[in-house]
């Protein structure tokens, strides 16, 4: 992130241009009702890529405006990019999450282009919807997640004990972001996301 005269912006203005970008992103969707520049603003990833969007919010607080955006557009890319792995996930933590997949609104049953459109689903809230309650689906989501990852270590456990640890920490990670997301959306209820 190079400023116009070739220097790096110092931590003060990487802060501002994050917490700028994200606000004005959601305003702007939130401001309109063109459902084309929501499905712009729902698939901005795949036409600025994920390392653009990571420079510009990765590094930002995840109890932030554009910590909550940085988590529902990588969420997003990983159900594109991994829609298998994602509904495997998802579908071996069902059976231990019934109200958050409940919360979460996947349509039965949850292969991948069923949470496909759930990750859409949630990004077009932000912009169209109620954002607090797109962020609690994307935390509900998460938590699902986090409960068939941990479900497939215990499995996996047996065979590779290497693995079950890799997925281990992936389904905590996960349940993190839930909890994140969560917190956000009590933050946006209050007035104080930002």
């Amino acid at each position: 992130m190079e400023s116009q005269g070739g220097t790096v912006p110092d931590p003060a203005e990487v802060t501002e241009i994050a917490h700028e970008t994200a606000a004005v992103l959601v305003g702007t969707g939130r401001a309109t009702d063109d459902p084309e520049l929501t499905a712009r603003l729902v698939a901005l990833v795949d036409e600025l890529g994920l390392s653009t969007v990571a420079e510009l919010w990765a590094d930002r607080p995840a109890r932030s405006l554009p910590g909550a955006l940085w988590r529902l557009y990588a969420l997003r890319e990983w159900v594109q990019r991994s829609p298998e792995e994602a509904s495997a996930d998802y579908a071996a933590g069902i059976r231990f999450t019934d109200v958050n997949h409940a919360v979460a609104g996947v349509a039965e049953p949850p292969g991948p282009a069923e949470l496909r459109e759930l990750t859409d689903s949630i990004l077009r809230g932000v912009f169209s919807g109620d954002f607090a309650v797109a962020l609690q689906r994307a935390a509900a989501f998460c938590r699902v997640v986090a409960a068939g990852r941990a479900d497939r270590a215990h499995t996996t456990d047996v065979q590779d004990r290497e693995a079950a640890s890799a997925q281990t920490k992936r389904a905590a990670s996960m349940l993190s972001t839930a909890e994140d997301l969560e917190a956000n959306a009590r933050l946006w209820h209050a007035g104080e996301l930002i």
